[in-house]
């Protein structure tokens, strides 16, 4: 999917239906001139509903559909008929997307499972007809409920994928060229900075039909969680992964210091992001020596660590390993 194709974030109008009134209306026949009260009570107005659907890993779908109206429930009417219910709408959204309110960003929900079905606005409530107003006291009520009114308001959707691992790195440190070699997915890969420009998933197979999803999230630099670069456009997306995967080339000058940039961002985007468990691979090992490798290890922050090679495939095997056994 091209990028312009990968939407994450929508603003969206919804409006719930109005319940539709309670009839006021006494029985009449042929021999009957004065019956009692038979107004049906009126029909409850359509919800708005969010639906999971893992077919689904975009917003587009929803950013030219920026009204979404579900219809009013429709009065009473004689011989206690109620009116019929207004339609629910389903809205469809990918799994891991979460709904603000527009004007406060107050959370509301979030859809993470298949099916997953949560009502965003309820439909107003039908209003009771006459018959439910017959009494000892009062045997001819000349009045009914009204329909409850509509809930409408504008609301964010924003996507934050789902993955077991995390790919988290600087822009060109092999990200991509990792992913395209252990899953099926085929990312944009060339030696420029941001080739990657929307998130990518991929499948890793594992051993015995086993596996895990990675995601490929575009470079992070310094500054991103202020909104330097592509700001903290995808750093929202590192919130739902399982395990965050370091990777660091192994021609970089300082690999403690990239290390600790990327760790300050993600913590000043999110400081709970820092309780995740962490794995360092240094890629492009196939460009050192052993000697090298000592020394750099040397230097190296206290998490599981692997040299990599996605060229030539080193290490690849053991850092499959490593991340199935930190994800069980």
């Amino acid at each position: 999917m091209t990028g312009s194709n990968f939407v994450d974030y929508v603003k969206i109008y919804c409006c719930s239906g109005k319940g539709g009134s309670g009839s006021v209306h006494f029985y009449r026949d042929k021999i009957t001139a004065k019956g009692g009260p038979d107004g049906g009570d009126g029909g409850r107005g359509g919800n708005i509903i969010l639906r999971g659907n893992h077919n689904l890993w975009t917003l587009l779908h929803l950013k030219y559909q920026r009204h979404i109206k579900a219809d009013s429930g429709i009065s009473g009417s004689s011989n206690n008929k109620s009116g019929a219910e207004g339609e629910d709408i389903y809205i469809d959204v990918p799994l891991g997307t979460i709904v603000k309110n527009a004007e406060t960003e107050e959370f509301i929900l979030e859809i993470t499972n298949q099916d997953e079905k949560k009502i965003l606005l309820k439909g107003g409530r039908g209003g009771l007809g006459n018959t439910h107003f017959k009494s000892a006291t009062m045997q001819t009520p000349r009045f009914a409920q009204p329909g409850e009114p509509l809930q409408e308001g504008w609301f964010i959707l924003e996507l934050k994928v789902l993955a077991d691992v995390g790919l988290v790195g600087f822009p060109n440190a092999g990200k991509s060229t990792l992913l395209s070699v252990v899953s099926a997915a085929k990312p944009k890969i060339a030696d420029y900075p941001f080739t990657t420009l929307i998130p990518n998933l991929g499948i890793v197979k594992y051993r015995d039909d086993r596996s895990f999803i990675m995601a490929d999230i575009p470079g992070i630099i310094e500054g991103a969680s202020h909104g330097k670069g592509l700001g903290i456009r995808f750093l929202r997306h590192i919130e739902r992964n399982s395990i965050l995967l370091f990777l660091i080339p192994s021609d970089c000058e300082n690999i403690l210091n990239e290390y600790n940039i990327l760790l300050n961002e993600l913590n000043q985007f999110n400081p709970e992001l820092l309780d995740k468990k962490r794995i360092l691979a240094i890629s492009k090992s196939d460009l050192i020596d052993k000697k090298k490798m000592s020394d750099i290890t040397k230097t190296l922050p206290n998490i599981p660590f692997l040299f990599i090679s996605s060229i030539t495939q080193s290490g690849i095997s053991q850092l499959k390993d490593l991340i199935w056994k930190e994800l069980n």
